[in-house]
């Protein structure tokens, strides 16, 4: 039912708009020779019948020869059938005009050319001539459906964006708690005096995840506040495994996309402390400047594991979130050596 209701809304918005355009059409086709035309009975039969072509005229090129001929690349024959139908529109008022206005109204025509009906019929100069007032409202048409539809096709752009962003994040985040459960899982085993703290940044990085992350973009502030509460939980978890440097020269306070940028550090704990037998060593700089945000990350690669590549979903999803959110205004440089992996992620002052 509300569906129908809804369809019923939108036609009715639909017709009324058409209904409220054709209205100032005839307004201004009846006003230019309102002035200088003394029988105004005539004028409004010359107009009104002329105004019934063009909406007939308007709505065959719209309806029918622009889906079916222009949009499916037959431009020659949809210009063909235009002019063809501009030249019956011509003939059939002059074949009006010859058997209904001039005896209707001979005064009107007393001290006007004579009309020879049969002459309108190869009158190439008046034919021509009668094109842009035929095609007028036409054209008036096309732009506003072109413009409305350019607006529509924006709209479903940002509503795939905006869903296409939400679904990266609702991936993100099991990811993230699932490898954070299993560190607390892990210390719970060993009856660590370290859960409680484990528990109390998780309940942190919870807090921010699914109460300040609704925004497309965050504060730089918030985002390193987050990196330092992942950085302690995974220091208590590997312990003398990991040697982290985490520098932060937060000089602007920019916004940038939420957990953006722990999905890079997520990587390099994964792939470079994980699978680590000795001491792995993570380096993370972040600098902002007055228009742009700098990143960097590098982490040693297990000395008796080869990693071959990350194509995991980390990865993916920076890719993914970089495209939608910063095109064109991003450089993402990812090195991968014998000994280390680094990422370094520019966003540039355009994106924000």
């Amino acid at each position: 039912m509300t569906i129908k209701l809804n369809t019923y809304l939108i036609l009715n918005k639909k017709i009324f708009g058409h209904l409220l355009f054709w209205m100032a059409m005839l307004i201004y086709f009846m006003s230019v020779p309102w002035p200088y035309e003394k029988n105004k009975i005539f004028l409004f039969e010359s107009v009104f019948f002329k105004f019934l072509l063009q909406i007939i005229l308007a709505y065959t090129i719209i309806k029918l020869l622009i889906p079916y001929l222009l949009n499916r690349n037959r431009k020659l024959l949809f210009f063909v059938c235009c002019f063809v139908l501009i030249y019956i529109a011509f003939i059939t008022y002059s074949i009006f005009k010859s058997y209904h206005l001039i005896p209707a109204y001979p005064e009107e025509f007393k001290y006007r050319p004579p009309f020879i009906l049969k002459d309108r019929f190869t009158h190439f100069y008046a034919i021509i001539g009668s094109i842009p007032t035929y095609l007028l409202p036409t054209i008036i048409l096309v732009i506003f459906n072109y413009y409305k539809q350019q607006k529509e096709v924006a709209t479903l752009l940002e509503q795939k964006k905006t869903s296409e962003l939400n679904a990266l994040k609702n991936q993100l985040n099991p990811h993230f708690l699932f490898n954070t459960l299993n560190n607390l899982y892990t210390l719970a085993l060993k009856k660590s005096n370290k859960t409680p703290e484990v528990i109390a940044k998780l309940s942190e990085i919870l807090d921010y995840m699914l109460y300040q992350c609704k925004d497309n973009f965050v504060s730089i502030h918030n985002e390193v506040i987050l990196l330092n509460n992942y950085i302690t939980l995974e220091k208590i978890r590997y312990g003398k495994r990991l040697d982290v440097k985490f520098t932060h020269t937060i000089d602007y306070d920019i916004k940038i996309a939420p957990l953006l940028l722990l999905t890079l550090v997520e990587n390099a704990f994964k792939h470079g402390v994980s699978q680590e037998i000795d001491v792995a060593t993570i380096k993370i700089e972040i600098q902002t400047q007055p228009h742009s945000i700098i990143f960097n990350i590098e982490n040693t690669k297990p000395k008796h594991t080869l990693i071959k590549s990350r194509k995991g979903i980390g990865l993916q999803n920076i890719k993914k979130q970089l495209e939608l959110l910063y095109p064109n205004n991003y450089i993402l440089n990812i090195n991968e050596k014998e000994h280390t992996f680094s990422v370094t992620l520019k966003i540039t002052s355009n994106a924000i």
